[in-house]
């Protein structure tokens, strides 16, 4: 590929030169003789090029201001200047600005090319992140929640807000499934920390130790195995955003820890003995609720209401069932494409089930199910007997089953998935409410009905923020 390089330089013998020399050396060049027609060429004709090679003072301005007022329209391409009349102050003013080199003339032809040689080099690297940003940006838009239903509607509308305002926390409420770290990536690739990174963390899937080291970084020697200076995620994420999923795993210690870096915005490494200024905007988010746990002790008040400056309540598929509509075919078309497969028909007969089914994995469960009948298809029909949703028996086994024995089955018994669409703890809470609410939340039934005693039921409804009479 042709990259272009703008040089702007008013003696015309230099410019007429360098031009020369870098056309043969595979650049695609455009001269500029003064700051007017550099802006011309810039805004008007449009070109993109991945390094300017500027004089510092041209008859009509100096290209230090000119740099500032361009940034943002070449905000990939690298800087590089020449002059006659070096000055300590323009040399650090333009490294301030973020030109990647100030030189002397005259300068050697030789060490001109090694610098522009790696300046390229730097800018084809901001190039690739910046396109990359691109991407996430256009695949995480508000619009990237799919949905037509009430509840959709008024979750694109929240998030179309939220992505033009600088929040520093929020919280994500929902159940297992519900597309939460969707939305983490829509706040941030949608919002002003776009082109920041972002870093996410599952607080349920660390101990204790390794969380602390993950989130807050240590120094070498701050423990057993340190061997080395470790930039915690809080650091790593300086400037954009943190997702922290399933924040209410956290430990109540590590709580604490968290508040005061949001707080004070500095974070101090484990065994550190400096603290580290960092900008980060927070995303946590939760399958159980933060506000009850509170209430029990579970989680920290002052934490949470640090948190809570905004909340988005995501809602199970269940309650909008109507979303199928869009989300189906969705993921029909993606697991196509991922697969080299034709499905295109989906009969009457898939839709009722997909409509009947409870779903409680959610859209994870329904990816999980369009991804196995889209990969086991073998036309343009979907195959709905490799739907295989609990509670519904495929035709060629319901023929062989009494139909008084199956219903007994769903009345007195209770069909999960096991397709990795349930978490062990999201079964093990469905179990208990299902349980629950079929004693009339009666604590006491519902331990006979589970063989478990009082005590232990009442652990885990406590654990689940679940509701008994007794």
């Amino acid at each position: 590929m042709i990259e272009t390089l703008l040089i702007i330089e008013d003696e015309k013998l230099l410019g007429s030169e360098l031009s020369r020399h870098y056309k043969q050396s595979g650049w695609d060049v455009a001269l500029a003789t003064s700051l007017a027609e550099a802006k011309t060429l810039l805004l008007k004709k449009r070109i993109e090029p991945l390094l300017v090679l500027s004089d510092m003072n041209l008859p009509d301005g100096n290209a230090l201001d000119f740099m500032e007022t361009m940034k943002k329209n070449v905000s990939y391409a690298e800087w590089l200047f020449l002059t006659g009349f070096g000055s300590v102050p323009d040399s650090v003013r333009a490294l301030r600005l973020g030109a990647y080199d100030f030189l002397e003339k005259p300068c050697d032809l030789e060490r001109l090319d090694l610098i522009v040689a790696s300046a390229a080099r730097s800018a084809s690297m901001q190039r690739r992140v910046l396109d990359q940003t691109k991407q996430g940006h256009r695949r995480y838009s508000p619009e990237a929640y799919v949905g037509h239903s009430q509840q959709a509607q008024e979750v694109r509308q929240l998030l179309a807000k939220l992505t033009e305002v600088p929040f520093s926390a929020l919280i994500i409420g929902g159940e297992s499934g519900t597309g939460k770290g969707l939305t983490a990536r829509i706040l941030h690739y949608g919002g002003p920390r776009a082109q920041q990174p972002m870093i996410e963390v599952n607080c349920a899937a660390l101990p204790r130790e390794l969380l602390e080291s993950e989130l807050f970084g240590h120094e070498p020697g701050a423990f057993t195995g340190a061997s080395g200076r470790h930039r915690g995620l809080l650091e790593q994420a300086d400037g954009g955003t943190l997702f922290m999923d399933e924040i209410g795993e956290m430990p109540l210690d590590l709580q604490a820890k968290l508040l005061k870096v949001i707080e004070d915005h500095k974070v101090r490494r484990l065994g550190g003995e400096k603290e580290i200024n960092v900008d980060v905007q927070i995303v946590a988010a939760s399958n159980r609720d933060l506000e009850k746990m509170t209430q029990s002790g579970g989680f920290r008040t002052d934490l949470y209401h640090r948190l809570s400056v905004f909340k988005v309540i995501l809602p199970p598929l269940r309650d909008a069932v109507e979303d199928l509509d869009e989300l189906v075919p969705l993921f029909v078309s993606e697991y196509n494409a991922k697969a080299g497969r034709k499905v295109k028909d989906i009969p009457d007969e898939v839709w009722r089930k997909l409509k009947s089914h409870y779903w409680p994995g959610n859209v994870r469960e329904l990816r999980n199910v369009i991804e196995r009948c889209v990969l086991f298809s073998e036309g343009a029909i979907f195959p709905g007997q490799w739907l295989q949703l609990p509670g519904q028996q495929s035709s060629h086994r319901a023929e062989n089953i009494d139909d008084s024995i199956q219903a007994d089955v769903l009345q007195n018994g209770i069909i999960l998935p096991l397709d990795g669409s349930m978490a062990l703890d999201d079964m093990d809470r469905f179990i208990i409410k299902t349980a629950l609410e079929r004693a009339g939340n009666n604590l006491t039934a519902a331990a006979r009905a589970l063989g478990a005693t009082r005590e232990t039921l009442r652990y885990r409804v406590r654990k689940y923020n679940l509701k008994i009479l007794d």
